[in-house]
């Protein structure tokens, strides 16, 4: 076996292993789905975690301003694996136009309202979301009206600096806001997984991972991502996915993941940020820390 391979496997066995001690540790727990390639191969291992199965829904925070193929992606994996499949959004925003594209507010208060404020209460339920109906594969009012405290999430602690000072199990307090002075010690892969009534915990199984290594993944597991992250014929292809009005293509002819895996391996990119591409990260001063206090993912 090759040292990339077994590095991978090192990295599946921990995340693995993490999906399952929240699964233990909470009994509220759902896990999040941009629809990206972090948190899509996230679903990969809690799926091989569970045999093919996934015990907890998987929750996505619809802005209305993601790229269509992402939308149709998601419903088409989420029928496929018969998934448990809710979407949040923020009615009273979008009613309002209160968005970065009517030209009503900013960037990162577009970001606060449309993902951080939906995210913050679907997960809460004090807002009404919706779940796929796998048979007519239509969204229908979720009656379960659960509140999730346990949040699994695909942060890499190499995307962008705020991220890096995440933990696996990152405490939140009941409304999400995170203090990043107040985290548990984590020593020798020793995981603190018992918090105070109320906290909400992240769950960050892909901490050690990089985008390297997501796409070697990609490719080992012939994982399917959105057709997006590939050149379709101009030169460009998205490395990072968000909201079309702010998230832009990078010049790359890379077609599919070896082509990608070549790329980073080569150092084309070492010149050019991962999350280049997302808009708001720029607005918000170069990085996300402002957002990620108040409980952006």
């Amino acid at each position: 076996m090759s040292g990339s391979q077994d590095h991978l496997d090192r990295l599946e066995n921990k995340s693995i292993y993490i999906i399952r001690e929240a699964y233990h540790a909470f009994h509220d727990l759902c896990m999040l789905w941009s629809i990206g390639k972090d948190s899509t191969v996230l679903l990969h291992l809690a799926r091989k975690a569970f045999f093919g199965h996934v015990p907890f829904p998987l929750v996505h925070i619809d802005t209305h301003y993601k790229i269509p193929e992402m939308i149709t992606y998601r419903d088409r994996l989420a029928r496929e694996y018969g998934l448990y499949m809710i979407y949040g959004e923020n009615r009273d925003a979008l009613a309002a136009g209160q968005t970065f594209p009517n030209g009503a507010v900013s960037r990162v208060e577009c970001c606060r309202l449309l993902k951080t404020e939906a995210l913050t209460n679907t997960l809460n339920g004090k807002w009404p979301r919706w779940r796929l109906n796998l048979q007519t594969g239509t969204y229908e009012p979720d009656e379960n009206r659960q509140a999730y405290t346990g949040v699994i999430v695909g942060v890499r602690s190499d995307e962008e600096g705020s991220r890096s000072k995440e933990r696996y199990f990152s405490a939140r307090d009941r409304n999400n806001d995170w203090d990043i002075d107040d985290q548990p010690p984590e020593f020798w892969n020793q995981f603190k997984t018992d918090f105070a009534p109320h906290t909400h915990v992240r769950i960050h199984p892909l901490l050690d991972w990089t985008e390297l290594n997501i796409w070697e993944y990609i490719e080992r597991e012939h994982i399917p991502t959105v057709s997006l992250y590939y050149d379709q014929g101009d030169g460009k292809r998205y490395r990072s996915l968000g909201c079309a009005p702010c998230t832009g293509p990078i010049a790359s002819t890379a077609k599919n993941p070896h082509d990608i895996i070549e790329e980073l391996r080569s150092g084309q990119l070492r010149n050019i940020a991962e999350r280049s591409g997302r808009a708001q990260d720029k607005e918000d001063g170069g990085g996300l820390e402002t957002l990620r206090r108040a409980g952006y993912m």
